[in-house]
């Protein structure tokens, strides 16, 4: 089992930055993929971006490619992603998950989700 947890989001006015982080515990977490996902009300959750579980390989959705980073630190058994250039259309409940293979854009791949931590940006 790996337990997710989401931080580091908030309120933002467009143009502006924030980093979320996700916590990792349990099984170890330099063996996973991570992903990051998101919803907005009333959409679908869609993906956001993906890390290998060396970093080596890393992945985005168009929408967010140029604005957003995805890192992790093995050490800390985080995962982080770094939005700037932020978007009311970014507003959302961002997720991570985690994946005991490769990764992958498709949320259902993932095994391991987290309760996800809220992003609003204003206008």
């Amino acid at each position: 089992q790996v337990q997710l947890v989401e931080s580091g989001g908030g309120l933002v006015q467009a143009g502006g930055s924030l980093r979320l982080s996700c916590a990792a515990s349990g099984r170890t977490f330099s063996s996973y993929a991570m992903g990051w996902f998101r919803q907005a009300p009333g959409k679908e959750r869609e993906f956001v971006s993906a890390i290998s579980w060396r970093g080596g390989n890393t992945y985005y959705a168009d929408s967010v490619k140029g604005r957003f980073t995805i890192s992790r630190d093995n050490a800390k058994n985080t995962v982080y992603l770094q939005m700037n250039s932020l978007k009311p259309e970014d507003t959302a409940v961002y997720y991570c998950a985690a994946r005991g293979t490769g990764y992958t854009i498709n949320e259902d791949d993932y095994e391991y989700w987290g309760q996800g931590t809220q992003v609003t940006v204003s206008s």
